[in-house]
């Protein structure tokens, strides 16, 4: 029997050097700009401190891929927003957390 290894725990490829630049362009570009760019920013330099303090590369890796991510979603987002979807009966899971304890 051979042990195969978890996708699951398998991390992502480290972005490309130039990911966060070309990112970021992307980002100006997006209708979304206005706020996004100031967030990604404010993440990036949060994330270059931490790596700082850590001479790890990890928090700059994960903010590349939590943006990647956001645009990819971003059509989809959209499209579901404005389909006039009714969600007004959501759950709020603040409110259920509150109320577990």
């Amino acid at each position: 029997m051979s042990v195969q290894p978890d996708p699951a725990s398998v991390p992502p490829p480290a972005p490309a050097p130039a990911a966060p630049g070309a990112l970021l362009a992307r980002l100006r570009e997006d209708r979304h700009a206005g706020t996004w760019v100031p967030a990604f920013e404010r993440q990036w330099r949060a994330a270059l401190e931490e790596s700082r303090a850590t001479f790890s590369l990890a928090p700059l890796y994960e903010v590349v891929l939590d943006w990647q991510g956001r645009l990819a979603a971003a059509p989809a987002v959209d499209a579901f927003v404005a389909s006039g979807y009714d969600d007004e009966d959501f759950i709020d899971m603040a409110h259920l957390s509150a109320r577990r304890r």
